[in-house]
């Protein structure tokens, strides 16, 4: 028999990922994005500078700096983001959110929150989304939360 902890942790990846294939066909049949795209746009956007380094997305994404290049490179081609240079030392390049992938990264918002807001809204009173949004705040208490 699994242990409630166990249970809740695999619910909880369950839930993501039911979440996550919802998202996935509305986000490319109305945005022409996957949802790792919108969510890498999201973290550049969410950055101190407006700015990450492959480095730093991949550690964000929990990926590989490799994934990060070879996510980039297409979203490159399209215009939703671009390079920058670091001003003091030229080895290091920033990935950037251009004007059109500001904008995408604004459309898939809303189609974001409106699924979060399905999610929920039929399911549960506002107090008790306001309870879980603490308790899921504990879960990630101390995990430098860059999305929320």
């Amino acid at each position: 028999m699994t242990d409630l902890y166990t249970t809740n942790a695999l619910r909880l990846l369950q839930v993501a990922d039911n979440f996550r294939d919802g998202l996935s066909g509305e986000f490319s049949a109305v945005h022409g994005i996957s949802v790792n795209e919108f969510l890498l746009l999201l973290h550049i956007k969410r950055s101190a500078s407006n700015r990450l380094s492959r480095v730093d997305l991949a550690k964000r994404m929990h990926v590989s700096a490799s994934t990060i290049t070879r996510m980039a490179a297409p979203m490159e081609k399209v215009g939703l983001v671009g390079r920058e240079v670091d001003q003091r030392d030229a080895r290091l390049i920033f990935v950037v959110a251009t004007d059109a992938g500001q904008e995408k990264l604004s459309e898939a918002l809303a189609t974001f929150s409106k699924r979060a807001s399905y999610l929920f809204s039929d399911r549960w009173e506002v107090d008790e989304v306001d309870q879980f949004a603490s308790m899921l705040g504990r879960l990630i208490g101390g995990t430098c939360d860059t999305l929320a």
